[in-house]
Parts: C-alpha cells; structure tokens; sequence
C-alpha cells in the first residue's frame, strides 16, 4: 500500500512553512492517490485552517492532524466496520462485484477464515453465466473441503441462493457465502439479478443478508468508486472487501468511498494465498498510509 502523502516532509521543507503554495501540493498528492477532490477538501479545510488561525507550523503536529481526520473519516459514526454474524444460523453474506476483482478468491478467503474459527461453511455459486465461475468456485470447495450449492449453468440465480439456504438451514450450517455474478456490460440487468437475490435472502432468513459486500480492486482507481457507485445504489451494501493492497496500491480511493457514500471497509486481501485475508483495521491502515 502507497503512503498517501509522498516526501511530506520534503514538501514541508520546500515551503518552510505552512502556507498556500504546501496546501496546494498536499492536495495534489491526495489527489494522485486517488483521493477525489471533494473529500481532499474536507481533509485539508479544517486542519489548514486551524494552522493558520493558531499559526501552526510544525510538521509533527500538522501530520498528526491529518491522521486524524483520515481516521474519522473511517469510522465515522454512521458506519459499522466490524463484520456482522447472526445469533441464529445460518449467517448469510452476499458477495457482489464486478468481474476481475478477486471476488471468488476472496469467498475463498473468508470461507478459510471461518472453517479455521470453527465455522461450518457452505459456498454459494449464484453466478451461473460465466463459463468458469463454477468451476473455480467448486475447486476452492474441494480445495477447502467444503459444501457447494451449484445448478446447470445458466439457471436462475435466485433458485441457486434458494436452495443453497435450505441446505444451511437442514444440515445447521455457520455461514452461506454466496457468489454472485459481475457483468457490468450489462450492469441494469446485473443490478436487477441482485436485488432479486436478496428478496430470496430477505424472504428465507426473515432479514436483510447479514453482510452484503462489495469486493473492489484496490489497483482501479476511481472506477472503484464508480463500481461502489452503482452497487451501493442497487443493493445498499454494508461493507467492502478491499483486494490488492500489496505492491502499488493506493488506499486514497477507500477514503473517498467512505467520506461520499458512507460503506466502510470490513476486510483486505494482499496476496494470492488462502490465508491472505485479513479484518479491516482503521488505525492501522492508517498508519501504512502515513508510514
């Protein structure tokens, strides 16, 4: 994961103080980090002004500032980050994103999570267009040694989530994950499929699904924000699987995510191992992006 201000104390040095021309290049860096404009704003208004009414102007205090509101705006109180489990089983989380982001790797990934915290775990293959998403579901399945629920490709999506609910509820299984497909090619009729999905959920479970993620390729930039965009808008998701964070990511996109749509994050990946997966941490990511 990238620092999200790059060489502050160089661009410190360069002004010697904190004046227009340093807010100017911080924002810049924000923004090259993928942080939007309007939630660089918001970062910078508050703690620029506060330096120049107190006439601050040392660097120490002036990072620490910006840690601060970096991690109010990730855990800012209409947001939950801590992952939800039922006290009654079966726990039911639906996954959703577009194709490419690592979403039946990162099913995987929770699935390992949860079968070595003891859970009893059953995978969901609702994505039934793509010619291999069953396929590399099923193999984590046997790779994992765990339950899948599967139909004939093609078949309803819904009928797969039915089915797949009956069998957590017969057999008292933990946690559902479902899979769900990711074409944004035909993003009204993917839209559509999902919130279908989740009346099946809502109609066997008598609740929303416990979690509905959006998984989201870190590396993506903005489109990440406009992926969130049009899931948040279809399916009102109560968290996001952030994937990629390792090597040339950039974490300025899930502040943006989180200061304009209010979704926080709930799990990150960072490599291709099962076991690459961990809870969303906000002080610490935090501190990387400061590091």
């Amino acid at each position: 994961m990238q620092r999200l201000i790059k060489n502050l104390n160089f661009i410190w040095n360069k002004f010697k103080k904190s004046n227009e021309q340093f807010w100017e290049e911080v924002e810049e860096q924000l923004i090259l980090n993928d942080v939007g404009p309007k939630t660089a704003s918001l970062i910078l208004n508050d703690i620029k002004n506060l330096t120049f009414s107190d006439n601050i102007n040392d660097i120490d205090k002036i990072k620490n500032m910006l840690k601060e509101h970096v991690l109010h705006i990730l855990t800012d109180a209409p947001m939950e980050y801590n992952y939800k489990l039922s006290e009654t089983i079966p726990t039911v989380w639906l996954l959703t994103g577009v194709n490419g982001v690592g979403k039946t790797s990162t099913i995987a990934k929770l699935a390992k999570l949860f079968k070595d915290s003891g859970k009893e775990v059953l995978l969901t293959a609702a994505d039934t267009y793509r010619a291999a998403a069953f396929e590399q579901i099923d193999h984590f399945a046997q790779t994992l040694g765990l339950p899948i629920v599967h139909h004939q490709r093609y078949s309803d999506p819904g009928a797969v989530v039915f089915d797949s609910i009956e069998k957590a509820f017969a057999k008292k299984i933990d946690i559902v994950l479902i899979d769900t497909a990711g074409r944004m090619h035909t993003a009204y009729n993917l839209m559509e499929e999902l919130k279908k999905i989740k009346k099946v959920i809502i109609k066997k479970i008598n609740r929303e699904p416990d979690e509905t993620l959006i998984v989201l390729d870190s590396t993506t930039g903005q489109n990440a924000k406009q992926q969130a965009t049009i899931f948040n808008e279809a399916v009102q998701p109560s968290g996001i699987v952030l994937t990629k964070t390792d090597g040339t990511s950039k974490g300025g996109i899930i502040l943006t995510i989180a200061s304009e749509l209010k979704i926080p994050v709930k799990f990150i990946t960072f490599g291709e191992k099962l076991e690459n997966i961990a809870v969303f941490d906000p002080e610490k990511f935090t501190d990387i992006l400061f590091a």
